[in-house]
């Protein structure tokens, strides 16, 4: 595929001399802190699996390494970052403190204790994570892992597990893997339920589709980009209940305090008294987080954001001599520690206030995200501007948390569908050609986001025009060069790809839920699953009981398929109803999608009978997924 880019307008010129009035480019403080203590490169060449098939490129912002000219297609704001993002490879941290940077969108944290190590959230996928625990031991030595922390429950974190340590250490007992409580059903459910929804919308967040150059992706704010390996978990052994809690690990005292509902429904912190080390976990990074994610998730709460940050201060911050993160580089003294801390505290506090303030007068979520800005004292603190989660975006999701999506007007209560507003719009605008002509006059006039939605009507009413298609990808092109946020840029120029070149139909085997996490699901997390699943109108006049026995656990459990959904009822049976006979273990590889129904009866792992007649029929109103569904047109 050709890619037919542009170069940026004036306008897009003009734009970014304005995004950055209030900043000092002159502040070497965060290049200083992004090099210190490195120690070695990551390994040259890309990350491969077994097979020998594309993993990760650790590479993927080299092009933006160095004192590179700023390009005139990438926010200068968000360039600074890339540059920042693309220092990768091993650094100590403090004593005893090491972290391996740009193997992942992530860091993986190594902490030596009195006679091994402790990985602190494995990355990804198992492929990086072996890589980044290689990449250690070759320059500080082979030493057993004696514990994994996750510090919270998003897949960055946790999926790379059986790269550090193998399922049989930890259930020997002789490597704990140490979680918030609420993590492992926090991590199991986030990305099963939405899977398929979210998988298509992190490609237009995270650019996984774009190139890594000045007029594609670079970066995604938060690292260099997304491992695509092998995606495991093993559910924790021991859970942090409450703040406080205090663990003695190889020497070491971690003291942990809970965070639930910030950056992660399960989250934690904590402090190392003996290193005089802190983390904040992903509550305090390089950038503005996101409240509400682009590609869609339960909104999280700034308010209690805000108020766990504070918390941290009041009970680590003095006592700290470095704080490092889940993703980027490290801060060091106390009073940087602090700094960094009240920055985060006071964005995600102005946010929630002022957003509910703004409310009380009034004003819609629309109008509270073009009025509300950071004050300088904020603005002016590189550690909270947009890279990742934008001052809009979380506005929006701020107002969504308190008020839901509607805004107060009955004309915003039920409005059309896009593809019936669009042919209405450009019939009342006197036709696509009209529209068309007068859309150009707004791009050469710089107003891109006026162009990206009158145009979108046309493309909804008429996905086939393609001048349409190309104007609309102009004005998205020239948006996300304007952008500091990089998921916004990614979400701007992934959009115009599309548009340029249609829908991509990239093979992709196997389901949103991996084998590790559907073994972690619980027996109500299964059913629900299958209830999300469930065509409710080809079902509508199935009334259907089936009582299931799980033969390698003895669990019971009892589904009931009518008036279109599918309820559950655990350690009991319906009284005449079919009973089905099936293991755990293939009950979890058909919800992972490692077999079929009809190919596990062939094999002979379910007995024929009215009760396998009665999954199936259940089973066969359960829905697939298409993956590639359009997001820029109908």
């Amino acid at each position: 595929m050709s890619i037919d880019r542009k170069d940026v307008t004036d306008f897009t010129r003009e734009a970014h001399v304005h995004s950055v009035r209030c900043l000092d480019f002159e502040d070497r403080a965060s290049f200083e802190e992004a090099s210190r203590g490195f120690i070695a490169p990551v390994p040259e060449g890309q990350v491969l699996n077994e097979a020998g098939e594309f993993v990760f490129d650790p590479a993927r912002l080299a092009f933006a390494a160095g004192d590179v000219a700023q390009p005139d297609t990438v926010n200068p704001s968000l360039w600074r970052q890339a540059r920042l993002m693309s220092e990768g490879g091993l650094f100590q941290v403090s004593d005893r403190i090491f972290q391996v940077r740009n193997l992942d969108i992530s860091n993986m944290t190594i902490i030596e204790g009195d006679s091994g190590v402790i990985v602190v959230d494995p990355l990804i996928s198992t492929e990086v994570a072996s890589a980044a625990l290689k990449l250690y031991f070759e320059h500080r030595g082979e030493r057993p892992v004696v514990a994994v922390i996750h510090s919270h429950s998003h897949v960055d974190h946790f999926g790379g597990v059986r790269g550090v340590v193998s399922q049989e250490d930890v259930d020997s007992g002789r490597v704990p893997i140490i979680a918030p409580s609420g993590f492992l059903e926090a991590a199991v459910s986030e990305n099963v339920a939405a899977g398929n929804v979210m998988t298509r919308r992190s490609m237009y967040q995270f650019g996984i589709l774009l190139p890594p150059d000045a007029q594609g992706t670079v970066g995604c704010g938060l690292g260099v980009g997304t491992s695509l390996g092998t995606i495991t978990l093993i559910p924790p052994t021991d859970s942090i209940t409450h703040t406080g809690e205090v663990r003695k690990i190889d020497g070491l005292t971690f003291e942990f305090m809970l965070t639930p509902d910030t950056e992660a429904p399960a989250e934690m912190h904590w402090y190392i008294p003996e290193l005089r080390a802190l983390t904040a976990a992903e509550n305090c990074t390089h950038t503005m987080h996101n409240t509400y994610p682009i590609r869609g998730a339960q909104v999280r709460d700034p308010q209690a954001w805000s108020m766990y940050l504070n918390d941290t201060i009041d009970r680590w911050a003095d006592r700290s001599d470095v704080m490092y993160a889940m993703h980027h580089w490290p801060v060091w003294g106390s009073g940087r520690v602090r700094e960094m801390l009240e920055k985060a505290r006071d964005a995600y506090r102005y946010i929630h206030d002022e957003t509910l303030r703004l409310a009380n007068h009034g004003l819609t979520p629309r109008e509270i995200a073009e009025e509300v800005e950071l004050p300088d004292s904020l603005a002016k603190h590189w550690s909270v501007r947009s890279y990742y989660g934008t001052i809009s975006h979380n506005v929006k999701a701020t107002y969504t948390r308190y008020l839901g999506w509607y805004d107060g007007n009955p004309a915003n209560l039920e409005p059309l569908v896009p593809t019936e507003s669009g042919k209405r719009y450009v019939e009342f605008m006197g036709g696509s050609e009209r529209v068309i002509e007068m859309a150009r006059e707004s791009f050469e006039k710089g107003e891109y986001r006026w162009v990206a939605e009158v145009v979108g009507h046309v493309v909804f009413a008429d996905p086939g025009n393609q001048e349409a298609r190309e104007l609309q990808a102009d004005a998205f092109e020239q948006l996300g060069y304007q952008s500091e946020s990089s998921t916004w840029r990614n979400a701007y120029l992934t959009g115009a790809q599309e548009l340029r070149f249609g829908t991509p139909k990239i093979p992709f085997e196997g389901s949103t839920a991996s084998p590790d996490s559907v073994r972690a699901m619980t027996l109500p997390m299964i059913f629900n699953f299958f209830a999300v699943k469930l065509h409710g109108v080809d079902a509508a006049d199935l009334e259907l009981d089936l009582n299931l026995e799980l033969t390698d656990t003895g669990e019971k459990a009892a589904l009931r398929l009518s008036n279109g959904t599918l309820s559950h009822s655990i350690d009991g049976f319906v009284d005449g109803a079919p009973i089905l006979r099936i293991s755990r273990d293939l009950l979890d590889r058909l919800v992972a999608a490692e077999t079929k129904l009809e190919d596990a009866t062939r094999a002979g792992e379910l007995e024929a009978g009215p009760g396998l007649d009665t999954f199936g029929r259940i089973a066969a109103h359960l829905d697939e997924f298409d993956l590639w569904f359009p997001i820029i047109e109908p």
